[in-house]
């Protein structure tokens, strides 16, 4: 079977899918092992991410790296797409306290969310790797944070297979999704295409109306308010979340009203190339869930970014659990690549080595 330090390399997993006659039926999954937990695994394929039950794995191993130049290539260049859109997902969620470690950038939020508040081990961090591992711990330890390195593949695959070495635990597997803004919008044509960009109280979201989405450059106090019952616990935001919020090269701030009620919510941010339009915190009140205010709110800021700032293709983060990646689908969200977050599984001692 395979161990956690195989996470990050490619395998090749034997499935059970049934049984034909008297004999088992199998099939064969091909790709990078991205997850492996106690009771289950995931493939990266050509088709996305697959997951696989242990209890119906029967035969892993470790495929040897392949040789053909074409395959290397294509690898290659696989490697610079996940970085190139991992680095505007950084500028359109900018930690306020951020350093270089090389190439890797640490990055520090007061704590306010994983990705804010994590390690992005892209390229080379000017050290041998388990240096750059030691480095980055000690970073963390001295802003009173614990260390966390977000880990994207099939990019930074050699760093998963360092912190599954050191005893590191991963957390859930979350999945990098696109889709061009052009077949976001052709998806939700007709639902509401009323929204207002401005200042507050540009929209009509007077009882009796119809759902509107007003965009606002900020997020007003209910914004922040939902935000902090989904994010916080209800705790108010910490002043590095309210600097995080705001600082983007272009942003915008969802609001839905229905019955003058703010019922959902999402942040739409780009990226300073114009290239990425980041959808995130998005959130329907609990009572006002479908109705189609998801897609109402998705749709608005994809019309913003499409219409105003000329960005081709929209992305989001979510876990691989969560229910939504239902609608994302319908949506059209594909998976560009996945990360997984590392954190120590206990605190160790003190560095063994300096970058």
């Amino acid at each position: 079977m395979l161990r956690p330090q195989d996470v990050g390399h490619r395998v090749v997993v034997r499935k059970i899918i049934g049984v034909g006659g008297d004999r088992p039926l199998y099939t064969d999954l091909l790709g990078l092992l991205a997850e492996l937990t106690e009771t289950e695994l995931t493939v990266l394929t050509r088709d996305g991410p697959r997951r696989v039950a242990l209890a119906d794995v029967h035969r892993s191993k470790l495929v040897p790296p392949t040789a053909n130049p074409a395959a290397r290539r294509a690898a290659d260049r696989e490697s610079a797409a996940v970085t190139e859109l991992e680095r505007a997902a950084s500028q359109t969620w900018a930690a306020p306290v951020q350093q270089r470690l090389g190439d890797w950038l640490l990055r520090a939020a007061d704590g306010w969310t994983g990705r804010a508040n994590s390690a992005l081990p892209l390229g080379d961090p000017g050290c041998p790797l388990p240096a750059a591992v030691d480095a980055v711990t000690a970073w963390y330890a001295e802003r009173g944070l614990p260390a966390q390195v977000n880990v994207p593949l099939p990019a930074a695959a050699e760093v998963a297979g360092e912190l599954a070495r050191r005893g590191w635990r991963s957390g859930p597997l979350v999945l990098v999704q696109t889709v061009p803004l052009a077949d976001l919008l052709a998806r939700t044509a007709g639902q509401d295409d009323d929204a207002a960009d401005g200042p507050p109280g540009d929209a009509d979201d007077s009882p009796g109306d119809a759902p509107t989405v007003r965009l606002d450059p900020a997020p007003s106090q209910e914004w922040l308010a939902l935000v902090a019952a989904r994010k916080s616990a209800g705790d108010p935001l910490p002043a590095a979340a309210h600097r995080l919020l705001i600082d983007a090269p272009q942003v915008r701030f969802a609001h839905l009203y229905a019955d003058g009620e703010l019922v959902a919510i999402a942040r739409g941010a780009v990226d300073a190339d114009h290239r990425w339009c980041q959808i995130a915190l998005l959130e329907v009140q609990p009572t006002a869930r479908r109705q189609g205010h998801a897609t109402r709110v998705l749709r608005a800021v994809g019309r913003w970014a499409a219409d105003e700032l000329a960005a081709p293709t929209a992305f989001l983060q979510v876990e691989q659990h969560n229910p939504a990646t239902a609608l994302y689908a319908r949506l059209g969200f594909t998976t560009h690549h996945v990360y997984l977050p590392w954190q120590p599984a206990v605190s160790g001692g003190p560095p063994d080595g300096a970058c």
